[in-house]
C-alpha cells in the first residue's frame, strides 16, 4: 500500500510539470498571434459578432378574400402563442397594436406560470384587447403617449428568439392583410432587441430621444449575415441607399407606404443603369401625399398599386436575390426621424428566394386587381 501511494505522488509530480510547460507553451502562442494581428490602429472592418448555431424561419400571412371571425385558424398568431407557451423565464413585447386573443392569452398564461411578461405599446391603442387584458392581470404596461408612433412589431423569448418584420399582433394583420415576421434564434441578435425594449419600457426613452447604442450591429447566425438597425436614433437610410446603389442585377419592392425621395432616386437611377425594378404599393397609400407611386410610373419603372381588399402592409427590398430589407420601417420621413422602428437586412440567397416569392405572389395579385 505504501509503495502505490508513493508512485501516485511521483506521477502528480510529473504531470504538474507537464502543465506547467505546456502552459508556457500556450502563453507563447497568445503573444506570437496577438503580435501578428496587431495593426496601426482600429480596423475600418465592421465587426460582426457570430454564432455557431441558430435558425432563421420566415413567415407569411395568408390573406382571405372576404374574411370571417371563422377564418382565424391556422395563422402565425398560432406559432407565437406555442412559442410563448413554451417559454420559461421571459417575454418582452413591443407592439405597435395588440388585439389576438390567442397571443394575449398565452402571455398571461406565461406570468401566471412564473414567466416575466412586459408590454411596450402605442397609446393610441390602449383600449385595445391585449393591453387591457394584461394590465387586469396586473402585467406591466409601458405606452408611447408621444405623437409619432411606437411602431415596432418584435417580441423576445428567453432572451434567445427575436420575432420581428412587418406582422401587427392583430386580427387583421394575420388574416386580412400581407405581412411577414422572421423568427431568428439568436442570443446576440434578443440582446440587440432587449437592450432596445429596455430604453423604452425602463427609461422611457422613444424615437430620436432613444441611444443609438446597438450591442451587436452585425450578427452571423446559422452561416447568415444579419444587419441591425433601430430608428429613428440610427440612420438605416444611408445603409438602404448604400445597398441599392451597390445592386447589380434587380430591385424589387413591396411598400405600405414610400415616400422616401432618397431611397426611390436611388432605385431610378439604378433602373436606368439597365437593372430590373419592379415593386407593388399599397392601394389607398399609392396617390397618397408624397408617394413616389406617380414618380416611378413617370420613370417608367414597373409599379402596381396592390390587389389585396385589405391591406398590403409589407416594407420589403429585395436586392440581387441575395439581400433582404425587411422590418417596421416604412420608407417615409417618418419613419427615419420619429417613429420607434427596428429593420433587419438579411444577406441570404434562401431567405430572399422566398421574400422573391411573396413578391411574385402579390404582384400577381395586383395584376388581377388591375
Amino acid at each position: 500500500m505504501t509503495k502505490k501511494r508513493s508512485t501516485q505522488k511521483k506521477k502528480g509530480r510529473e504531470l504538474g510539470v507537464r502543465e506547467f510547460l505546456l502552459a508556457l507553451l500556450l502563453i507563447g502562442i497568445v503573444w506570437v498571434a496577438n503580435q501578428l494581428t496587431e495593426g496601426d490602429g482600429p480596423s475600418d472592418t465592421p465587426i460582426v459578432e457570430s454564432e455557431r448555431t441558430g435558425d432563421v424561419q420566415v413567415f407569411f400571412t395568408t390573406p382571405r378574400y372576404p374574411e370571417t371571425a371563422q377564418d382565424r385558424h391556422g395563422g402565425i398568431d398560432e406559432k407565437l402563442a406555442a412559442a410563448i407557451d413554451a417559454a420559461q423565464k421571459t417575454v418582452d413585447v413591443a407592439a405597435f397594436e395588440l388585439d389576438l386573443e390567442r397571443v394575449t392569452d398565452a402571455l398571461v398564461r406565461a406570468d401566471k406560470r412564473g414567466v416575466r411578461v412586459r408590454l411596450v405599446t402605442d397609446s393610441d391603442y390602449e383600449e385595445d384587447y391585449g393591453p387591457q387584458t394584461l394590465l387586469e392581470a396586473d402585467i406591466p404596461v409601458v405606452f408611447d403617449n408621444r405623437e409619432p408612433f411606437m411602431h415596432n412589431k418584435f417580441v423576445v423569448i428567453d432572451g434567445a428568439t427575436v420575432w420581428a418584420g412587418s406582422w401587427n399582433l392583430t386580427n387583421n394583420c394575420t388574416y386580412r392583410n400581407n405581412n411577414n415576421a422572421l423568427v431568428i434564434q439568436s442570443q446576440k441578435l434578443a440582446q440587440n432587441y432587449t437592450a432596445e425594449f429596455e430604453e423604452m419600457f425602463v427609461d422611457g426613452k422613444f424615437g430620436a430621444s432613444s441611444p443609438d447604442n446597438t450591442p451587436h450591429p452585425q450578427v452571423e447566425v446559422a452561416g447568415l449575415l444579419l444587419e441591425n438597425f433601430f430608428e429613428a436614433e440610427g440612420d438605416v437610410r444611408v445603409r438602404m441607399i448604400e445597398l441599392l446603389e451597390q445592386a447589380e442585377s434587380s430591385i424589387y419592392f413591396l411598400a405600405f407606404s414610400f415616400t422616401d425621395d432618397d431611397i426611390a432616386q436611388a432605385m431610378i437611377k439604378q433602373h436606368r443603369a439597365g437593372l430590373t425594378v419592379q415593386g407593388v404599393f399599397e392601394k389607398r397609400n399609392a396617390e397618397g401625399t408624397g408617394s413616389e407611386f406617380a414618380i416611378f410610373q413617370k420613370a417608367g419603372i414597373d409599379v402596381l398599386a396592390d390587389g389585396n381588399p385589405y391591406v398590403m402592409h409589407h416594407k420589403v427590398i429585395i436586392i440581387d436575390e441575395a439581400i433582404v430589407i425587411t422590418g417596421s420601417y416604412n420608407f417615409s420621413a417618418s419613419a427615419a426621424n420619429n417613429n420607434d422602428e427596428n429593420v433587419l437586412i438579411v444577406h441570404s440567397a434562401e431567405v430572399a428566394a422566398q421574400y422573391l416569392a411573396e413578391f411574385k405572389r402579390v404582384y400577381q395579385r395586383a395584376e388581377q386587381g388591375e
